[in-house]
């Protein structure tokens, strides 16, 4: 089995049209054949239904591709280290995003990791947790955040960070009346939330605090980033559940913060990493991830802002 192999088959595998993943590879239709041919026999195993109309994975295919796609993650990131080597670089942190990251830490993060160890290269990946979960245990990558602690055997889920669950409100909103809102006022108007297919860790803690009221949600829409939902609220399309930081730090005008009468947990940040003890490098990481959270939650969030600007409508 040869990378060019892979290579055909990833296209195929992503285009599933074996004229397109050609064109994709800058080459003709017939090798790209007989090399998916080629694999099939070693594999002993069918990788595509094809018919006159179609080509569509197997179940063997399908498990296949996630195999091929680490494999070629893993020679990137080779590919990386070498670079970063040539650079000046004397190591390397992998760090895997799910769920986004509190916008106030991050900064602070980086800027205490160059001052202190500007040799050591740390390379981002925004994946969905699930996604992480498995890179973490085929070492892919060497920690990672996540806003939840369900990641099975194998992997050590460490709280960092907490931030406040609250509501994103439009300016001049109904709901701006209450100084807390109660949370079944909240369920009787549009709710854009986070898809968690995307931010697991965030939908699934926002989904057990809606879960405490009787009412099914009535959901405007389900967003891939909080950056998107303050531009929504903004709008006046609907309401949003985030962090109070990433209400605090949004652009967007005219959204406010407001508090729900229920006591709800926070959100809170967990760095995942595998089990068993940590290199150097990864342990001056984490020591710097939990002297941030103690600069932070010793200082008020800026630019939050709990009052309305103006009276809601009438």
């Amino acid at each position: 089995m040869e990378i060019r192999h892979l290579r055909c088959f990833l296209a195929v595998a992503e285009e599933l049209h074996f004229a397109r993943a050609a064109e994709r590879l800058h080459i003709e239709q017939s090798p790209l054949s007989r090399a998916i041919k080629e694999l099939e026999e070693e594999l002993g195993v069918t990788l595509f239904a094809r018919t006159t109309r179609s080509t569509r994975l197997t179940h063997a295919g399908t498990l296949f591709l996630g195999h091929v796609r680490r494999v070629f993650a893993a020679l990137q990131q080779a590919r990386d280290s070498v670079q970063a080597a040539v650079s000046g670089f004397h190591g390397q942190l992998r760090v895997a995003l799910s769920d986004g990251i509190t916008p106030s830490r991050l900064p602070t993060l980086l800027a205490l990791c160059r001052q202190e160890e500007p040799e050591v290269e740390i390379r981002f990946f925004e994946v969905p947790l699930s996604q992480q979960i498995k890179g973490l245990h085929d070492d892919l990558y060497d920690v990672g955040f996540a806003q939840s602690d369900e990641v099975g055997e194998g992997i050590a889920a460490l709280p960092v960070w907490s931030d406040a669950l609250m509501v994103a409100v439009p300016a001049r909103h109904p709901l701006l009346a209450h100084k807390r809102i109660p949370l079944d006022e909240l369920l009787r108007y549009p709710l854009v939330l986070c898809d968690p297919q995307v931010c697991e860790g965030h939908a699934k803690h926002v989904e057990r605090v809606l879960r405490r009221a009787d009412m099914e949600p009535l959901v405007a829409e389900r967003i891939a980033s909080c950056d998107l939902m303050m531009a929504l609220v903004s709008g006046g399309i609907a309401i949003g559940l985030t962090g109070a930081a990433h209400i605090a730090t949004s652009r967007e005008p005219g959204v406010v913060a407001r508090a729900l009468v229920t006591r709800v947990p926070p959100l809170t940040t967990f760095l995942l990493r595998p089990e068993g003890e940590p290199s150097d490098v990864l342990a001056r990481f984490i020591e710097r991830v939990q002297a941030i959270d103690s600069l932070e939650s010793a200082r008020p969030v800026p630019g939050l802002h709990t009052n309305p600007p103006e009276e809601p409508a009438p």
